[in-house]
């Protein structure tokens, strides 16, 4: 392997340097930037798979923390935005206002999560109950996509590598 790969590689192995990457990528991808967090996830969990559940922990932890600045944010637009009329009627607003806090377990979902966090806080869901349920939704999240990628064989990832040029 490319030396440059290995040093690279390396440095995301050692746990004080992973940990904090796996924390941030999860935090960023669940704001409105579209970033996914599970490849420095899984690739964190390969490289040390001793430290499966606190990389979940931390995945887990970011990602809800950043779907609480989405809530955030959607609170702070609703108090600064006075002008702009209510959404109404709108499927997404019906669904929060039957399921409330809820509903926040799909916060995971990709291009519906981030929205839902947004729209909670506009809708001023109370927080702790919408931190809960986001946080069970991502810790299922995590631990489901990850224990279903440690079943693939490590011959595949080696040929997906080779294929993609990366060994």
């Amino acid at each position: 392997m490319d030396p440059m790969f290995e040093h690279f590689f390396g440095w995301f192995e050692m746990p004080s340097v992973g940990l904090p990457a796996v924390f941030i990528s999860a935090f960023i991808s669940a704001t409105l930037i579209p970033a996914g967090s599970e490849p420095i996830l899984f690739g964190y969990i390969t490289l040390n798979p001793d430290l499966f559940w606190a990389a979940i922990a931390v995945a887990t932890v970011g990602n809800t923390l950043g779907g609480m600045l989405d809530w955030w944010l959607g609170a702070i637009a609703r108090n600064r935005f006075k002008v702009m009329d209510e959404p109404r009627n709108t499927r997404l607003k019906r669904w929060l206002e039957e399921w409330g806090p809820k509903l926040l377990l799909l916060s995971w979902l990709p291009g519906l999560g981030d929205p839902l966090c947004l729209a909670a806080g506009w809708l001023k869901l109370p927080w702790q109950p919408c931190l809960i349920y986001m946080f069970i939704g991502k810790l299922l999240r995590f631990t489901m996509l990850t224990w279903l990628l440690t079943l693939v064989p490590n011959s595949f990832w080696h040929q997906l590598g080779h294929w993609l040029h990366l060994i």
